[in-house]
């Protein structure tokens, strides 16, 4: 089901194919502000459901076939849609934020702190990410700038951890 390039997704098209349910992140992705953001929360609720039978390293050990799902759902998804990095897909965000979870200290501080990290790393695009968001195409290019903006999170966070300690 192909749809006007860059058009908004429907409700019809999340689940006319797998790839499409799980590359606009369950539906998230048709949130009409903001659905990267609102992809970015998901994470958080799918975080603590997988905490419930995973430990961290299990939730890590996911993660690997998470992105290999992604790289398929947001290509097929993407050729769809018209556009490569449609802002309606949002696995993308969803997996690279598990994985800041993953490792973002207990509290609500250091989880507020770590989303917005993550977020303004995203939509910011500091160097490389803007390079790989521009450069890499399909699948792939979708879930490697967020698996970047992830890095640099995690590296700030480890940053305001020892300049706290």
């Amino acid at each position: 089901m192909s749809t006007v390039a860059g058009a908004r997704p429907t409700a019809a098209f999340l689940v006319a194919h797998p790839a499409h349910f799980l590359a606009l992140g369950f539906g998230t992705g048709l949130a009409p502000f903001g659905p990267g953001t609102v992809g970015t929360l998901l994470a958080i609720p799918l975080h603590a459901a997988l905490g419930r039978w995973l430990s961290p390293l299990g939730i890590l050990a996911l993660l690997p076939a998470f992105f290999a799902l992604g790289v398929w759902a947001c290509g097929r998804t993407g050729r769809d849609l018209g556009a490569a990095d449609h802002s309606g897909m949002n696995w993308d965000e969803i997996v690279a934020y598990l994985l800041v979870l993953v490792f973002t200290p207990p509290g609500l501080a250091w989880q507020v702190f770590a989303f917005v990290a993550f977020r303004c790393f995203d939509i910011l695009k500091p160097p490389p990410i803007r390079h790989f968001d521009r450069t890499l195409k399909g699948g792939f290019g979708v879930m490697l700038d967020d698996l970047v903006a992830a890095f640099y999170t995690l590296l700030l966070i480890a940053v305001a951890k020892a300049a706290l300690a």
